[in-house]
């Protein structure tokens, strides 16, 4: 192996596992350094009295992403994970009782809709083309390159062609998610369900850019996927993979900071027992503003001046997990579930303007027995329930705070979940709050998503995989391009990957 091929990767969630294949698989000598002693970041596994809960990320849309990174090397992603495909996507749980359920088929759920909201037919199948459409746009400029601004998705120099004109207005660039979705649905439980899509990037639908719409055709057109052994299968694999190819992995082995000449050039990085390696390039799956502020040294002041006055970065909002053991499972729900807030805008406003916990949230749910019987002993389930909270401020005690929005929550799936006698099925019981989160994944604020997309203009865009500010850094993960999510994690991964790769050779 040449010496102008060393890599190191910080951090072992998804971006860093995939970037550390897609690395070893081009031919680089690869080291990846992971604080924590288990790898796959959030992707962690509990397991309690015969219980097995996925403690983060629950839905895998676009298994693309991980096809992508398996074929770098020549390999099938069968041979190494095994995927259902989920179908309904979801089942929603609203306020005054009704219940719908999302499918993938757009012509299906068009009929569906015909019946539950008179009406609401050809306005999906319009947004599902404008979110096509949006989709392609992704695909055609923003998707799968290094981006940290509109001037980097297009080529200015190549010509301003009619193609390239029509495509940047169709991207609606100072409209919102939810201006946008009620133009096309006008039956508020609809554009709530539609909203969520949203939630993937752990951002206000009022405040986000209209492009973001495009998730939902990457839903529809990609499908909902389980794989099995639960969400911690896909770090799994991308372990084994690594292995196979000559990735060395160090737990338990924390990045003090990362080595910078001449206050421009990183050559490598120093851990906190003191060890120095050197490398002719990094890749930080750390988050990328915490990345900038912790780890980058006072040589290279003037570039983290430099990052802090790009922009103002916002966390993405926090959130309030519970995992609940049941000895009993509810055969009403399915394999994912939302029991939505009686209004987003009072629960948005909330979360992302006042930075409290919504009074009437919305809850997300996985019950994954549906799926896969062996999360929970015979007859039971294992309940994942995500509340979406704020972000850290400095007055929030979330020690003292759970125990009653503990509360909130379970009378929220009691009332609007119809779960009357929840309480009386929980054998086992564990929670994360804001707190936790911040504490156990080192992520900024306790965001679990990275950075909000918020602005109806810019809000898409996040810190360049290439780093703007220091010659051999790339940057992944969620507070990264292209955001969050877990198949825009793994995405960040390769990109960062392909671009680190491609500058070297």
């Amino acid at each position: 192996m040449s010496d102008s091929k060393r890599a190191v990767v910080v951090g072992g969630g998804l971006g860093g596992l995939a970037a550390a294949c897609t690395l070893a698989a081009r031919g680089h000598s690869v080291t990846l350094l992971e604080a924590s002693p288990w790898l796959g970041g959030k992707a962690a596994v509990l397991n309690a009295d015969g219980f097995r809960f996925d403690m983060g990320p629950t839905i895998l849309t676009i298994p693309n992403v991980l096809r992508k990174i398996f074929s770098e090397s020549g390999r099938n992603l069968d041979d190494y994970l095994q995927l259902v495909r989920l179908d309904p996507q979801w089942r929603c749980f609203f306020q005054h009782g009704s219940v719908l359920d999302l499918v993938e088929n757009v012509e299906a759920m068009a009929k569906t809709l015909d019946a539950y909201a008179p009406g609401s037919a050809d306005g999906y199948r319009a947004f599902l083309n404008l979110s096509h459409r949006l989709h392609r746009v992704s695909d055609d400029y923003f998707f799968w390159k290094s981006i940290g601004g509109i001037r980097d998705m297009i080529d200015f120099k190549a010509g301003f062609q009619p193609k390239i004109l029509g495509d940047v207005m169709s991207m609606r660039m100072g409209r919102s998610v939810a201006g946008t979705v009620r133009k096309y649905i006008p039956d508020a439980r609809v554009a709530q369900m539609i909203d969520h899509f949203t939630q993937y990037v752990g951002s206000s639908p009022d405040a986000s850019p209209a492009v973001l719409c495009g998730i939902a055709h990457m839903q529809t057109e990609g499908g909902v996927w389980y794989p099995i052994g639960g969400t911690r299968a896909v770090p799994e694999a991308l372990v084994k993979l690594g292995t196979e190819l000559g990735v060395t992995y160090r737990t338990g082995t924390a990045v003090k900071r990362l080595l910078v000449r001449d206050g421009a050039t990183v050559t490598g990085v120093e851990t906190v027992a003191g060890e120095t390696i050197e490398a002719d390039a990094v890749v930080s799956n750390a988050d990328a503003v915490r990345t900038h502020r912790e780890l980058v040294n006072g040589a290279a002041s003037k570039a983290v001046r430099a990052f802090d006055g790009r922009r103002t970065y916002e966390p993405a909002c926090s959130g309030v997990v519970l995992y609940l053991g049941l000895n009993k499972a509810y055969d009403h729900l399915l394999h994912h579930g939302f029991v939505f807030s009686r209004d987003p805008h009072e629960e948005f406003d909330f979360i992302y303007r006042k930075g409290e916990p919504a009074p009437d949230p919305t809850c997300y749910l996985a019950a994954t027995t549906r799926t896969e019987p062996g999360t929970a002993p015979p007859g039971g389930e294992a309940l994942y329930v995500l509340v979406h909270t704020p972000y850290l401020r400095p007055h929030h005690d979330w020690k003292r705070m759970l125990p009653e929005y503990r509360r909130v929550i379970l009378e929220k799936l009691k009332s609007t979940g119809k779960m009357p006698d929840l309480e009386s099925r929980i054998v086992y019981e564990s929670a994360l709050t804001p707190q936790d989160i911040h504490d156990r994944y080192r992520v900024l604020n306790g965001a679990i998503y990275g950075l909000a997309s918020h602005g109806k203009w810019l809000g898409a865009f996040k810190p360049a995989n290439r780093s703007r500010d220091l010659k051999n850094l790339y940057l992944a993960g969620g507070a990264a391009h292209p955001g969050p999510g877990m198949p825009m994690v793994l995405m960040s991964g390769w990109i960062a990957a392909d671009t680190l790769d491609r500058d070297r050779n």
